[in-house]
């Protein structure tokens, strides 16, 4: 089982990651942020996501939300020293699909990763969309052009995910942030033009030019092929 565990408590976040591993857990990636837990669920493959309430650089709720927004289907348990009925509420309406309160033991914290990790979150069949020789993988998160496999990041995989759904529509550029960063973040706006430079040094040639197209003042689209 690979999973995720985002959890700021140091002592903690060491003792879980150890007590997952010594129970038969292949993978444990840990970090400590809102923002890296973002980053690394859509940059990897995870059986289950383990998201602490309360982190700095965003909370597990507002990961949560975020992940769902970008059309992650994958588990997503909440752990929480909030045990009140309407906070258990909110962390499934921002869709978790578990809660585990702190104090817990790890055999039940075991029990409910497992529970979660033998249903089916992500689609059967692989999710392809092909674009101006770009073949996109929704459901490995990949991008290739022909037989060379192009390295993204999550947000540049984002962006590009997002243009080529909407072909033929111009995304403003507050559509794009608030879809991908977020209005409640610190990052400035411009970040949306760095990211599209960067893309297209990746994916275009020049033999096809430019696959993203700048509506000067306001956002960017990729054109119906």
């Amino acid at each position: 089982m690979k999973i995720l565990l985002a959890e700021d408590d140091e002592m903690l976040g060491e003792l879980i990651v150890h007590l997952l591993k010594k129970k038969g857990a292949k993978t444990v990636d840990w970090v400590t942020e809102g923002e890296e837990a973002y980053d690394f669920a859509l940059g990897s493959f995870y059986d289950v996501i383990i998201l602490d309430w309360m982190m700095p650089n965003g909370d597990g709720v507002s990961v949560c939300k975020n992940l769902r927004l970008s059309g992650y289907s994958g588990a997503v348990l909440m752990l929480t020293a909030k045990d009140a009925l309407m906070d258990r509420v909110e962390g499934l309406e921002a869709g978790a699909d578990d809660y585990l309160a702190k104090p817990f033991e790890i055999e039940e914290l075991w029990a409910r990763l497992r529970a979660l990790s033998r249903r089916t979150f992500s689609p059967l069949q692989e999710d392809l969309m092909k674009v101006n020789g770009l073949e996109i993988n929704r459901t490995a998160r990949s991008v290739r052009r022909g037989e060379k496999e192009i390295n993204l990041t999550p947000r540049e995989f984002q962006l590009l995910d997002m243009l080529v759904l909407n072909r033929g529509a111009v995304l403003t550029r507050e559509m794009i942030f608030d879809r991908i960063w977020g209005f409640d973040t610190e990052v400035a706006m411009k970040t949306i033009d760095a990211t599209v430079k960067l893309l297209r040094k990746k994916i275009d040639t020049k033999e096809e030019g430019s696959l993203i197209e700048t509506v000067r003042g306001v956002g960017y689209k990729i054109e119906k092929t």
